[in-house]
């Protein structure tokens, strides 16, 4: 079993969900794909832990590639990944942790780009975009406030056709499904505003995530989310 500083107590003894992880990990080393991984009722009583707590260790597993969830059968040993390295939007991301992804959309309208998203889009500003700001939720519950600025001369019909489910799958069907993208991931408090819509109380803290998305050479994509810290987890995978 391996941790890294964070993950260890000050008296030197791992976090519940890391011990939870590491022990799932070892059992299912060498497994043929497919085999199945213990319930999360099975781990609760095994370590008298909370069933977050399980599902936060074995989330962690699902997104390293370990395991994978099948929604309505359970968890099993993953079975080789492909396109590793493809960049993925919120909806994708729930749907590997096997949840329900859902949007609610707050604003959907063009804009003048104002000097950030102008620079960040690589346009002029005063350009058009197109800003789209969603209520995100994963199995009904609230995960995010997310604001996305788009380039309106690459997406013609973008706001008259009806939202799409998936920004990434309306983009990668117009052949414009980003390649690479700039991330940062801050840590922060809620103001009065994101507050309300995350559903917790003002100064709550909550993780800051931005993206510059890229397709070849064209930036289609700048975004701004707000997720719940208790409620989500952001993972990166990184590649040499």
């Amino acid at each position: 079993m391996t941790q890294t500083t964070s993950e260890r107590r000050t008296d030197g003894r791992a976090l519940k969900h890391v011990q939870v992880r590491e022990y799932v990990r070892d059992l299912v080393a060498g497994a043929a794909p497919g085999a199945a991984a213990p319930s999360e009722r099975e781990l609760v009583a095994m370590f008298g832990v909370a069933r977050m707590t399980v599902r936060q260790a074995l989330d962690t597993l699902v997104t390293e590639g370990v395991l994978e969830r099948i929604p309505g059968r359970g968890t099993f040993v993953a079975r080789p990944q492909r396109n590793r390295g493809r960049i993925s939007g919120f909806t994708e991301d729930l749907r590997r942790r096997g949840v329900l992804a859902e949007s609610q959309t707050l604003l959907a309208r063009r804009e003048q780009a104002g000097p950030g998203v102008a620079r960040a889009l690589s346009l002029t500003e005063g350009d058009a975009v197109i800003h789209w700001r969603r209520l995100r939720r994963g199995d009904g519950t609230v995960v995010c406030v997310e604001d996305a600025y788009l380039t309106e001369i690459l997406l013609p019909g973008f706001l008259q056709q009806g939202m799409p489910t998936s920004l990434y799958a309306d983009l990668e069907a117009r052949g414009l499904r980003p390649t690479w993208a700039e991330d940062s991931i801050t840590a922060d408090v809620a103001g009065a505003e994101e507050a309300a819509l995350l559903e917790v109380e003002p100064g709550s803290v909550v993780l800051r995530h931005s993206r510059r998305a890229v397709a070849g050479e064209k930036v289609v994509e700048v975004s701004r989310s707000v997720y719940r810290a208790d409620r989500f987890t952001l993972w990166l995978q990184i590649c040499g």
